[in-house]
């Protein structure tokens, strides 16, 4: 299994990144409670040798790209920090997210992302969402394309969005990543997975140590516990084990407020299953 990935052909990081969304308040809503220690947090992830940090202007909104900017800048060479935008939040209630496509907007949110993140270009810049109908899919990724011709965008990538809009942007740009709801009880996203990987994109599975989503659940659990148990770890371990082996386009970013967790994470990557133990993993939802 390799050790590293590269996005967009020049940026190589280490295969297990890190998803900062949780380092915000209740609901991704506002500041995360323990500032001092998302700092200490951060810092110690990356002392520890993840250099690729995922984030997004929405959560927050904004706190989470000012903690990572408080916490790490000036950033140590080699760190790759990937944010998003054009999702807006109204309000404490999770029904007040929307998206946006018009031009101004996703060219104001990049711009005050990279102001807050400390930086003149923004070396990952998803459009965070294929949904908004404010504006024709085809015309937000044109503005984003337009940034990167600017060079505030190294690199552009996609988040949740179809098939079939990943193939009308790559008529348009060059896409360098894309996200994909993708874990061991739920593929939703394989379409996407596959076709992303065959143009050299890196994949960043949605919830890639998830066991309950979907209603995979108890089979998955008859699979992996025999599977964990033999290798003396946790479930979600085995399941980014899994993660890690089924593809070298893979760059799971699992999220945690714990260090003890992100340590556990990152053992995980020392795990290799037996072939057969993957074909298993693998049937729980293929």
């Amino acid at each position: 299994m390799n050790d590293t990935v590269t996005i967009g052909g020049d940026l190589t990081v280490n295969r297990l990144g890190y998803g900062a969304m949780q380092l915000t308040g209740r609901q991704v809503w506002g500041e995360y409670p323990d500032r001092d220690g998302g700092i200490d947090l951060l810092r110690r992830i990356v002392d520890a040798g993840v250099n690729f940090i995922d984030t997004a202007d929405v959560y927050g909104p904004h706190t989470n790209e000012i903690l990572i900017h408080d916490a790490l800048h000036p950033y140590p060479e080699g760190l790759v920090i990937a944010t998003k935008g054009g999702f807006v939040r109204g309000g404490f209630e999770l029904s007040t997210l929307d998206a946006v496509g018009n031009k101004n907007y996703l060219r104001q949110s990049a711009r005050l992302s990279a102001r807050r993140l400390g930086v003149d270009q923004l070396d990952l810049y998803y459009l965070h969402s294929g949904q908004a109908t404010d504006v024709p899919f085809e015309e937000q990724v044109a503005t984003l394309a337009e940034l990167r011709e600017e060079g505030l965008i190294r690199h552009i990538g996609l988040s949740n969005v179809t098939l079939d809009q990943f193939r009308q942007a790559q008529q348009i740009v060059e896409i360098a990543a894309v996200t994909a709801h993708y874990n061991v009880t739920v593929r939703t996203g394989q379409d996407l997975f596959d076709a992303a990987e065959k143009t050299g994109a890196v994949v960043s599975p949605w919830h890639p140590v998830s066991l309950t989503d979907g209603d995979k659940t108890e089979q998955a659990a008859a699979v992996l516990e025999p599977i964990a148990k033999q290798y003396g770890v946790s479930l979600r371990q085995v399941a980014l084990a899994w993660q890690l082996q089924r593809s070298p386009a893979v760059l799971p970013i699992p999220g945690t407020t714990s260090f003890e967790h992100f340590q556990e994470n990152l053992a995980a990557a020392a795990i290799t299953l037996a072939p057969e133990e993957m074909a298993a993993i693998t049937g729980i939802a293929g």
